[in-house]
C-alpha cells in the first residue's frame, strides 16, 4: 500500500514541483505579501529588507560552494573510489543499498549536516554499481538522512542554547545557558534519533518502488556530460613532454605536500585546542588538505576541483534569494508575530506541538536553524517560562529546552518539502544524469509525515 501510495504521490507532484529556483520566487513573494498585510511596514520597507537580508548568507553561500566541491573533489580521487568499491561488496542489492545510505548517512549527520555531501558520493558510486536501483528515490533517501543532524554534535539551537551570553541571555530571557544534558541528552533527542534509525529504514524498505518501475542511473545517464577520460588521463594530456619546469612544478608531490600537512597540522591543532569543534570552516581546510593528498599533484588536484565545480550553479545564484526571504521575516518583524500568534494562547500540555509547528513553518522562509532560532526563539521561551512558573527550576529548564527542541525537530523536518538544502545533494548525484528537484520531492511527502508526526507525539505525550 505504502508502495503504491508513494509511487502516485511521486508521479503527481511531478507535473506541479517546479524548479527550486521558482519556488524561491514564491516564498519570496509570499513573505513580501504577508509582511505587507500582518506588519506595519510599508512596501518600500519591504523591499529594503529583502535586499538588506539579500546578502547575509553570502559567507555561507560561500561555505556550501567550498563544501561541495571539495567533498566531490575528494570523491574523485582513486583511493576512494576503491573504499567505495570494497563497501559496495557488502551493498549488492537495492535493498542493502537503500539501508546503507539510510544509516551511514544518518550517522554522519550526527556528526554535521554538512557531511550530506559525502553521502550523496557514496550513494552516487553505489549506484554506479549496483543494479536495479531506483535513482531518484536513491536520491531522496539522501537527502532526507540529514534528519538526525538535528540531534547531534552540530544541532545549532541545542549549542545555542549552551553558549555563554546568548542572545536569549543577553535580553534578559534566560538567567543563564541550558546545557547539553536537557537537550541532546534527553530521553526526548535519544527517542527522535530511535525513531529514524529504527523506524525510518523500515517505513522506507515499505515505500521503495517496484522494481519494474525504477529507473536507474544508467537509464538517466546524459551522454552529452559523461566524462570519458580519468582525472590522470586528463592530467597526462594536458602536460608537455614532462620535463619542463611548468610540467615539473604541475606535476610535483613535494609541492604539493608543502601546503597540504600544514593544513592538515592546523586541523589537528584547533580540534586539540577547541575539542571537537567541525564548524564549516575546519570541514572546509580538512577537505582541502585531505583532498591535495589524495590526488597526489597540484594538476591532477586542480582537474578535480574543475570537475567539482561544474554543476554548483544552484548553490551560486539562489541562496541570496533564501537570504532576502529570511531578511524579510527578521527586518519586518512577521516570524516574532507568526510566532506569538501561533503560541500566544498555548497551554503547558499544547505549546510542545505548537512550537514544532512554529518551527515547521517559519523554516520555509528561513532555512537556517540559527537565524530561525533568533527569530522564533524569544518569543518561544518567553511563553515556555511563563507557563512553567510553578515548577522547579530543574523542571523548568527541562520544558524551555523541549520547546527549543521541538522548534528544531520542526525545522529539520520541513527541509523535505522545500529544496534549500536539496541543492547540495544534486551537484554530486546529478553529475552526468538527467535528474530535476520534481523527480525527487515527491518521495518526500509521506516520509515528511511519518517524521513530522512520529516526533509531535514524542514532545506532546513524552514526560519530562
Amino acid at each position: 500500500m505504502l508502495r503504491a501510495l508513494g509511487s502516485t504521490i511521486s508521479r503527481g507532484l511531478q507535473r506541479w514541483v517546479p524548479e527550486p529556483f521558482v519556488i524561491a520566487i514564491l516564498l519570496t513573494l509570499l513573505s513580501a505579501a504577508f509582511a505587507i498585510i500582518f506588519t506595519e511596514s510599508s512596501t518600500t520597507e519591504v523591499l529594503e529588507y529583502w535586499y538588506s537580508g539579500f546578502w547575509l548568507l553570502l559567507e555561507f553561500g560561500m561555505q556550501m560552494v567550498l563544501i561541495l566541491v571539495t567533498g566531490f573533489a575528494i570523491a574523485l580521487s582513486p583511493a576512494v573510489t576503491r573504499l567505495i568499491g570494497k563497501l559496495a561488496l557488502f551493498a549488492r542489492g537495492p535493498t542493502a543499498v537503500y539501508v546503507t545510505v539510510v544509516v551511514i548517512g544518518g550517522l554522519l549527520s550526527l556528526v554535521s549536516w554538512s557531511w550530506i555531501v559525502l553521502v550523496a558520493v557514496l550513494a552516487r558510486e553505489l549506484a554506479r554499481r549496483v543494479e536495479g536501483l531506483d535513482y531518484s528515490y536513491l536520491v531522496a533517501l539522501v537527502y532526507l538522512s540529514i534528519l538526525p543532524w538535528v540531534g547531534g554534535l552540530s544541532s545549532s539551537i541545542a549549542l545555542l542554547l549552551n553558549t555563554d551570553d546568548n542572545f536569549l541571555i543577553s535580553a534578559g530571557i534566560l538567567a543563564d545557558k541550558i546545557g547539553i544534558a536537557a537537550t541532546l541528552g534527553a530521553q526526548l533527542n535519544w527517542l527522535y534519533l530511535a525513531a529514524y534509525f529504527i523506524g525510518m529504514p523500515l517505513f522506507l524498505l515499505a515505500l521503495r518502488p517496484h522494481p519494474s518501475q525504477s529507473r536507474s542511473m544508467a537509464d538517466m545517464a546524459d551522454s552529452s556530460q559523461l566524462e570519458q577520460m580519468t582525472i590522470a588521463e586528463e592530467a597526462a594530456k594536458q602536460r608537455g613532454d614532462g620535463n619542463t619546469p611548468s610540467d615539473r612544478m604541475n606535476d610535483s608531490v613535494s609541492l604539493q605536500l608543502l601546503i597540504a600537512i600544514p593544513i592538515l597540522i592546523y586541523v589537528l591543532l584547533h580540534f586539540y585546542r577547541n575539542g571537537f569543534d567541525l564548524n564549516l570552516n575546519i570541514m572546509i581546510f580538512l577537505f582541502i588538505g585531505v583532498g591535495m593528498v589524495v590526488h597526489h599533484t597540484p594538476l591532477r588536484f586542480t582537474i578535480a576541483m574543475k570537475r567539482a565545480c561544474s554543476n554548483i550553479s544552484g548553490v551560486i545564484f539562489q541562496y541570496p534569494f533564501y537570504a532576502g526571504i529570511m531578511g524579510i521575516m527578521m527586518f519586518s518583524g512577521l516570524g516574532i508575530q507568526l510566532a506569538d500568534a501561533i503560541a500566544g494562547n498555548a497551554s503547558m500540555a499544547t505549546l510542545p506541538f505548537l512550537a514544532q509547528v512554529v518551527g515547521a513553518l517559519a523554516n520555509f522562509a528561513i532555512p537556517s536553524a540559527g537565524g530561525e532560532w533568533a527569530v522564533i526563539g524569544p518569543p518561544l521561551t518567553n511563553a515556555a517560562i511563563s507557563l512553567s512558573e510553578g515548577l522547579s527550576p530543574n523542571e523548568q529548564n527541562a520544558f524551555i529546552a523541549r520547546i527549543a527542541m521541538a522548534a528544531a525537530y520542526g525545522e529539520t523536518s520541513t527541509n523535505l518539502m522545500q529544496p534549500f538544502f536539496l541543492l547540495l545533494v544534486m551537484p554530486i548525484m546529478g553529475a552526468g544524469v538527467r535528474i530535476q528537484a520534481r523527480d525527487v520531492m515527491g518521495y518526500l511527502v509521506l516520509p515528511f509525515l511519518f517524521t513530522f508526526f512520529t516526533t509531535a507525539m514524542l514532545v506532546t505525550f513524552l514526560p519530562l
